[in-house]
């Protein structure tokens, strides 16, 4: 019946605190109002600990049969924001919230909205929960694999619909301030269950929220008020340390600001962080060595795939002089050797994606150093997965990649199952059109092991994968680790 699913709605709202018990009236209102409901009588039924999945789909399932909305996954995730939104504080309440649990600590106040930014469906628990997350380990620790299973398969109407929708510049894009609140349409997500965080970063406004699809704890985008693009600077670094200073228990870090290296979203400058430690973040300091005029400043190259120079001072301001020191001198940098081009053709290459965090009493930045530069061989990019890692990886190496958390395909997850069968089986890949990719991997890995079968295969396919995303990184470093690439890495240290 309609009625209990409505008054275990709004019990889920009160029991989760995102509605107070005096708008129980009002929210039940509102409820009946997106469900063309002129009549209502609350269940008798005492509900508590309830599934918000199963009551959601409940409420889907009786639009869907009365005619309120069609019966797609694009439809559905508009609606359902709807009845979300019913439950949902002001935006002033949530930020009034925050800031008032800030001044006990930051950590309480990014507790409170991260819960209430789950609470709210926004991230959407039940699906999150599906994202297959293993560790590998390597000679450069243990890195995370993640296959993305989060973001839903949209059905061919709906794509075929969003692509004869109206088209829109409003919000902008996704990271706009517009979009808190904001009903959607087929092809641009509800967001009236968003709540944003302002906060002045750098003498500017910004915002804070969770990302929907949080690929870690606590998975933050730090965004610029306005609509401005990408752009790796000297105010960068005082952006990133402005935010770790008012939070000093997350990290934050950018994109690199060019194509191929970059993120998905250049248009709108942008952070992500979040309060979890990756492997980049653990990962030793192999050789130190010190830059003319910064003396007090620590500065190493870590051991990472990637070529990674860390700085670690006291003093911020410090590092963000030294940062922006180290950035022009790359940006300008070329060592044919090493087939590092600052430019080719009057197309910059060189650029840097940077991490900062607050660690054991002192301020660290890391500047993974990037270049995009491509070849006949390789048109998507030298430093970027190569052709033979394509069955695994082969979409950009972005932030959260560098730093060691892999974000793969979901296709990997039906094509891992039955490749494992095949294995088992002894049955050949190359007769099957979507495993024959893995053959080559396979035919290979398999020589390592003198026993494969149903005890051991999950482990071995998951540490394959592991060691391929690490061959992934290796390809995205533009040092080398051999002995020619660490000589060349030496020669930029000592340009500085």
């Amino acid at each position: 019946m309609i009625y209990d699913s409505i008054t275990k709605l709004v019990k889920y709202g009160i029991e989760t605190g995102l509605l107070p018990e005096e708008e129980k009236i009002y929210a039940t209102n509102l409820l009946l109002d997106v469900l063309k409901l002129d009549d209502y009588v609350e269940s008798e039924e005492k509900f508590s600990n309830i599934n918000l999945e199963q009551t959601l789909k409940e409420i889907l399932d009786y639009a869907v049969e009365n005619k309120i909305i069609e019966d797609s996954i694009v439809h559905k995730d508009l609606f359902d924001t709807k009845l979300m939104n019913c439950l949902m504080p002001r935006p002033k309440t949530v930020i009034d919230e925050f800031w008032k649990k800030y001044a006990s600590s930051p950590k309480e106040a990014t507790d409170y909205y991260y819960k209430l930014s789950q609470d709210s469906d926004y991230i959407r628990r039940y699906r999150v929960c599906k994202d297959m997350k293993w560790k590998t380990s390597t000679e450069y620790g243990d890195i995370d694999i993640t296959i993305n299973l989060s973001k839903p398969e949209k059905d061919p109407k709906a794509i075929a619909a969003a692509k004869n929708a109206k088209q829109s510049s409003y919000p902008k894009c996704l990271l706009c301030r517009e979009n808190e609140g904001y009903a959607g349409r087929l092809n641009h997500p509800a967001r009236e269950n968003h709540r944003i965080i302002p906060i002045t970063i750098n003498n500017s406004q910004w915002g804070f929220q969770y990302s929907p699809y949080v690929y870690y704890n606590e998975h933050c985008i730090v965004f610029c008020g306005e609509h401005s693009p990408m752009k790796i600077e000297k105010a960068t670094f005082q952006k990133l340390f402005d935010f770790v200073k008012q939070f000093p228990h997350y990290f934050l870090g950018s994109n690199a600001d060019l194509p191929i290296v970059g993120g998905s979203i250049l248009t709108h400058d942008h952070y992500q962080g979040g309060n979890y430690e990756f492997a980049m973040a653990k990962s030793p300091v192999e050789k130190s060595f010190k830059v003319a005029n910064f003396e007090d400043v620590d500065c190493g190259i870590v051991k990472w795939p990637l070529s990674v120079i860390r700085l670690r001072c006291k003093d911020e301001k410090r590092i963000i002089e030294l940062a922006d020191h180290i950035l022009g001198k790359w940006r300008n940098y070329t060592d044919e050797s090493a087939f590092i081009y600052a430019e080719t053709d009057g197309e910059k290459h060189n650029t840097i994606t940077p991490i900062a965090r607050f660690k054991n009493g002192m301020f660290e930045l890391d500047l993974a150093l990037r270049n995009n530069i491509t070849t006949k061989e390789c048109p998507l990019g030298f430093y970027h997965p190569h052709n033979e890692l394509h069955h695994i990886k082969k979409e950009n190496i972005g932030l959260i990649e560098v730093m060691g958390l892999a974000v793969l395909p979901s296709r990997l997850k039906g094509e891992m199952e039955e490749l494992k069968k095949y294995i088992l089986e002894g049955k050949d890949l190359r007769s099957n059109e979507s495993l024959e990719k893995h053959a080559d991997w396979v035919d290979e890995f398999k020589k390592k092991y003198d026993k494969i079968d149903s005890s051991n295969i999950d482990k071995i396919v998951e540490d394959e994968i592991g060691i391929v995303f690490a061959k992934v990184l290796e390809y995205a470093g533009v040092f080398k680790r051999d002995e020619k690439g660490k000589a060349a890495f030496d020669r930029f240290v000592k340009s500085l």
